[in-house]
């Protein structure tokens, strides 16, 4: 799994239970070819996460969350779901920090330090989104930006690390950086890591934003490029069953 790409969904607030019954059908004999390559996943809406889970059972896809809660404990909480429930119910991984929950929730470092650390505790494996808006591109504030994002993971001594760079300005926009600006982030986001947490740390760094099948293999081959954390053609069988196949394609 370490030494595979990775190739993870993100449903985000779509689905029914007919509708993905269907296209985790779809998913599944294409998952099959590629489990020697490439780690597949699926990250679902909380509601569909115990029927997803049940499906995928002894398969090679992976079922994980969008979100979790900042709250360790049951408790008082009305509406939220912490990191202990999603295991229960099958999550083997979750998304944290995507630039959505940022932008529309204000989730801050703080608040997602909190997340990582209860997803791990649960045994959850969690997948930290970090990217700047086109606005801090233009003032070449980028770097500074996610480094500030990453700076989390000072404290919590991580041995496996899995961050997913998606610059919010590619998102859902087609728009996508070019191979060079690519590269110099996800070299930065290795050695940040490997200064925050170690040198024997495992690492997977994922590009999100405007993934298809048309772009898939020149992103995937881009130095540093482990994965791709894929939105919208996720929700497509054959898109997103060639964005598997880029990842392990011959060169």
């Amino acid at each position: 799994m370490w030494q595979h790409k990775w190739v993870i969904g993100n449903w985000k607030m779509n689905g029914s239970n007919a509708t993905n019954q269907e296209l985790l059908q779809a998913l599944l004999k294409p998952m099959d070819a590629a489990v020697a390559h490439v780690y597949c996943g699926v990250a679902v809406p909380n509601v569909y996460l115990a029927a997803a889970s049940a499906f995928a059972a002894d398969t090679a896809l992976a079922v994980g969350a969008e979100d979790v809660s900042r709250f360790a404990a049951n408790g008082a909480f009305t509406g939220e779901v912490n990191a202990r429930m999603l295991a229960d119910v099958g999550a083997q991984f979750v998304l944290i920090g995507h630039s959505e929950r940022r932008q529309y929730f204000q989730e801050d470092n703080e608040e997602l330090l909190a997340k990582v650390q209860n997803s791990v505790a649960a045994g959850v494996l969690p997948i930290l989104c970090v990217g700047e808006t086109l606005a801090e591109r233009e003032a070449g504030q980028e770097q500074q930006v996610v480094s500030a994002q990453l700076a989390l993971l000072a404290q919590l001594g991580l041995k496996e690390v899995v961050v997913a760079y998606e610059p919010v300005w590619a998102i859902g926009t087609g728009k996508v950086p070019d191979v060079a600006q690519i590269a110099d982030m996800h070299e930065l986001i290795y050695q940040q890591i490997l200064s925050l947490c170690g040198e024997d740390v495992k690492i997977r760094v994922l590009y999100g934003g405007s993934v298809n099948a048309s772009n898939a293999a020149e992103i995937l081959a881009v130095s540093h490029v482990d994965g791709a954390l894929v939105g919208g053609a996720s929700l497509q069988a054959d898109s997103f069953t060639a964005i598997i196949q880029a990842a392990y394609a011959p060169a």
